[in-house]
């Protein structure tokens, strides 16, 4: 489910998997609280996009930045992939006026994705706000997995969700009844997912997505730990919780970063973190490097 194994460096991998594509508009979706959902005829981005993988789109010929945005769904055989973004900024702004019909230069698939251990199926899927779409992905693409794997997606927004929430009838046995609200599309799976907010929505946890995630972990005894693994993606603060909780349990855990890029392709290196590695601290760009790496890894979440 990630870049095969080679001798190249991850970012030399990464750039072989690269394609510059001119994609078009298939759907554009409007969702409260300035939320798009758009999905794009790029069937070569689509074929070779993974969980965790992003593309670098350019929002308008008059706008020469372009915009990094999470892949949320691929569909391999018809060709489409699906991202979510909020319109923040001149940029995003320009791509949620686009029209069906409208062209899209973007580049991807771009990032080392998700990976998952068969010896750890019991995955533990956690997404905040515009860090939502990798876990989509990835919970979409463990059902079609032949093993036996068993996601969990816990999501939390303090903007309205981007779909209506439905009352779930999957089981939650470690949470009280009332807190039943669910992602239809995960649902109509059988994949079981809750809710968290801030915002009072119904049916919700009133609390953080990482209070899902410690009432779901502590309510394992050890065998069931010793099966799990946590998959993050979502604001700096959000996944240091999420790494800090899963150290506590000593639980594996990765994490998908955010950072403002500008190349997006390794060139620029404004996108560094710090991390261990086998050798020694090295600073690490997101785009190629990651964005998924090892929470226990990255400095700045594995300190106390």
């Amino acid at each position: 489910m990630t870049l095969a194994a080679t001798d190249k460096s991850p970012a030399q991998a990464n750039r072989d998997t690269l394609f510059l594509e001119d994609a078009t508009l298939l759907e554009s979706h409007e969702y409260p609280g300035q939320q798009f959902i758009l999905r794009l005829k790029a069937p070569q981005c689509a074929a070779r996009a993974t969980a965790g993988s992003f593309v670098h789109v350019r929002c308008d010929e008059t706008i020469p930045m372009r915009r990094p945005l999470s892949i949320m769904r691929a569909a391999r055989n018809d060709g489409w992939i699906e991202v979510l973004f909020k319109t923040v900024g001149e940029g995003l702004n320009a791509l949620a006026g686009k029209h069906v019909g409208d062209s899209l230069s973007i580049i991807g698939p771009i990032g080392r994705g998700f990976e998952v251990h068969p010896e750890r199926p019991n995955t533990l899927l956690v997404g905040g706000g515009v860090g939502i779409p990798p876990l989509i992905f990835l919970a979409e693409q463990l059902h079609r997995d032949a093993l036996e794997w068993q996601p969990l997606v816990l999501m939390g927004s303090e903007l309205p969700y981007p779909f209506e929430i439905l009352r779930s009838e999957l089981p939650a046995d470690w949470l009280p009844e009332e807190i039943a609200g669910t992602m239809p599309m995960l649902e109509h799976l059988g994949i079981p997912a809750r809710l968290a907010s801030l915002a009072d929505f119904p049916d919700c946890l009133n609390g953080y997505v990482t209070d899902l995630a410690r009432l779901y972990l502590e309510s394992l005894d050890e065998s069931q730990l010793a099966r799990t693994e946590l998959f993050a993606c979502g604001p700096t603060p959000m996944l240091r919780a999420v790494a800090t909780l899963a150290r506590e349990l000593a639980l594996p855990c990765q994490v998908s970063l955010e950072e403002y890029m500008a190349c997006a392709v390794g060139g620029c290196a404004g996108c560094t973190v710090l991390v261990r590695t086998d050798d020694g601290p090295a600073m690490q760009r997101v785009c190629v490097d990651g964005p998924v790496f090892d929470a226990e890894r990255v400095v700045s979440f594995a300190e106390d």
